[in-house]
């Protein structure tokens, strides 16, 4: 798609709650988000069994509708194989088709690097890109494409009658963004995404991100040194 012609739905459409799970090797936030009966799960991290059996006590009137990844790494896709177990196999797996090799192969990376084993994820249902949107209840996510920390990193916006909300994996984090240096990598290109992002988001956007705390649109304008050079250097 032509980056240049993208823009976001910034109409404010439905409602959700968004509940946060810290979980896994690497304190990944795996996010339960529901609207009305129906909930995607956004980067299940680890033990799939116990991601399931939290979701049914926390939400006994939802259904999960599909489990989305912001990228492609083992420590964002280790709970799938075991959702998939707990919820059978008609409940599909999206992914940004990017970074399809990514997730087939960093679960071997990250044993090889860090000694942290995972279940390796099933083959993606739905190839992502961006422009593409993820319809549950009566809220639409909005796939936005952010490579540079995976060649297939996206971030997920709602304009919602709460708020604008964006699930930014691991693109962005409170005053940095994600690492480069791995096997996928690029500084160029995440800056590139960032400049990219940040001429989308709304200011008000509460930028929910793939580990530690959550930000907004306007902080990160303010204070990342990253976001600003991003946008001043014209990437």
């Amino acid at each position: 798609m032509d980056t240049e012609a993208f823009s976001l739905d910034l109409e404010a459409r439905g409602s959700l709650s968004v509940e946060c799970l810290v979980n896994g090797p690497i304190q990944t936030n795996t996010y339960f988000v529901v609207s009305g009966d129906e909930a995607v799960i956004v980067d299940p991290a680890w033990k799939g069994e116990d991601l399931a059996r939290h979701f049914a006590v926390r939400h006994p009137d939802a259904r999960i509708k599909s489990l989305v990844c912001t990228h492609g790494h083992a420590d964002h896709t280790g709970g799938l194989a075991g959702l998939r177990r707990a919820l059978g196999d008609d409940v599909p797996f999206l992914l940004c088709g990017k970074d399809a090799y990514t997730a087939r192969t960093h679960p071997a990376s990250l044993h090889a690097m860090w000694g942290i084993d995972t279940e390796q994820p099933p083959e993606p249902d739905r190839l992502l890109a961006e422009g593409d949107t993820i319809e549950f209840g009566d809220v639409c996510l909005q796939v936005i494409e952010t490579p540079g920390h995976t060649p297939g990193g996206i971030v997920l916006f709602a304009a919602t009658d709460e708020g604008n909300i964006a699930f930014c994996g691991d693109t962005l984090f409170p005053g940095s963004h994600g690492r480069t240096d791995l096997e996928g990598g690029d500084e160029t290109t995440i800056m590139h995404s960032l400049a990219h992002l940040f001429r989308l988001l709304p200011e008000d956007t509460l930028c929910l991100c793939g580990h530690n705390g959550s930000t907004t649109a306007a902080d990160e304008l303010e204070e990342n040194i990253f976001v600003r050079r991003a946008l001043h250097m014209g990437y």
